[in-house]
Formats: structure tokens, C-alpha cells, sequence
């Protein structure tokens, strides 16, 4: 699982998922919470477990920020 960048404490990577591969998206872990965000049309929660809605949004916020990085990220691993 390709770790695209660390902030906040959190570690924001990659998971290889179904077949056809799904959307890009983006999966976060901090301690013993995990998320996944769909990245387009808008940045949209598509399950968690364990985060505080606060602390969703705030990923949520970085996520967004960070949009094109993840997109180059995603297109340079997957192809």
C-alpha cells in the first residue's frame, strides 16, 4: 500500500481494489482509525471507522488541499 504522504499524524496512501480497479480515491489510518475518500467530482467521505467528524472534516480539508498531488500519485502508480 503506497504511502503518498504523512500529516497530522496520519498516513494518507493507496489500496489496490476490486475488479475493474475503482475511482481514484484515497485511504487514511492514524492511530486506530481508518477512512476512505472518494477525490472527484468533490472530495467525498465513502466510510470510516473510528474518526471524529471534526477530525474528518480536517481530513477532509487536507484531502482537498492536496487533490492534485494525490491525483499525480495515483496516475503514476496505477497507470
Amino acid at each position: 500500500m503506497p504511502v503518498i504522504f504523512r500529516e497530522g499524524g496520519a498516513r494518507f496512501f493507496f489500496s489496490n481494489e476490486g475488479s475493474p480497479r475503482e475511482p481514484v480515491h484515497v485511504h487514511v489510518e492514524k492511530n486506530d482509525a481508518e477512512a476512505k475518500f472518494w477525490i472527484r467530482p468533490d472530495v467525498t467521505l465513502a466510510e470510516s471507522f473510528g474518526f471524529s467528524r471534526r477530525e474528518l472534516t480536517e481530513l477532509a480539508q487536507i484531502i482537498e488541499s492536496r487533490r492534485s498531488e494525490i491525483e499525480r500519485a495515483w496516475h503514476e502508480h496505477f497507470g
